[in-house]
């Protein structure tokens, strides 16, 4: 596959110290991430991990009878297969590819290898999980205590903090389905943000008018991820 990436759009590689860097180069697979792709599915080893460039990945948890629920988003902060390196192997949860792009993966191997030197790249992958970690717990509060509004602009402005620019390519029943609500109750909460002129919705393209308006409209969740993001991830820390 032919494709020109820059590998250290994503905050994880580009806080590789050199001699990691030069060690990892030249295992970084590219590929690309069309939109509803499985990157991994629940209870099955990863084979590899991969670091998003401009996509962004959901982390869903599936029930028995297939209704699913967003647990987390992973973009160009971070690496999709934080299980691996945790020592569980497998997790209950699928990841899917949310909004298309390009990314580059690693074997799963490599990985473990890499991890269990126990030097930076150990101290940096558990800096990021815990950040994730983060993300679950405030998104299950926040599903449980907020209004489908305040969900929505909590999950509107974690998505526009993993892409480049203001739009998103994204339908109403694909977002019903992320936040495990009826599509109804998504359309009325878009009409509502719409309305307030903070986005503009047509076609499955949705752009973001006016982000300080939707953050002063959003619930304490975002930013309480935010600042934990912000006091972890590497783009912000020395490694």
């Amino acid at each position: 596959m032919s494709i020109v990436l820059d590998p250290k759009k994503n905050h994880l590689l580009a806080a590789l110290p050199e001699s990691e860097w030069q060690r990892w180069r030249p295992q970084l697979e590219p590929v690309e991430m069309p939109l509803g792709e499985v990157l991994s599915e629940s209870d099955r080893i990863l084979d590899h991990v991969y670091f998003p460039l401009t996509a962004i990945v959901s982390l869903l948890y599936v029930m028995e009878d297939g209704a699913s629920a967003e647990i987390a988003v992973v973009g160009n902060e971070g690496i999709v297969g934080v299980s691996l390196f945790m020592g569980g192997e497998t997790t209950p949860s699928r990841a899917v590819v949310q909004s298309a792009g390009v990314g580059l993966r690693l074997k799963a191997q490599m990985m473990m290898d890499e991890f269990n030197r126990a030097g930076p790249v150990m101290h940096l992958l558990l800096r990021y999980t815990q950040a994730l970690i983060t993300q679950m717990v405030q998104t299950a509060a926040c599903n449980r205590h907020h209004s489908l509004d305040q969900q929505l602009c909590r999950w509107l402005l974690l998505s526009l903090d993993r892409l480049e620019g203001s739009e998103l390519a994204m339908t109403q029943e694909l977002i019903a389905n992320l936040l495990g609500v009826r599509r109804e109750g998504v359309t009325e909460a878009v009409l509502k943000l719409q309305e307030a002129g903070l986005i503009r919705y047509a076609r499955g393209q949705i752009t973001v008018l006016d982000r300080p308006g939707l953050e002063q409209r959003s619930c304490e969740c975002y930013a309480v991820v935010k600042k934990e993001c912000d006091r972890l991830l590497p783009d912000r820390l020395a490694v």
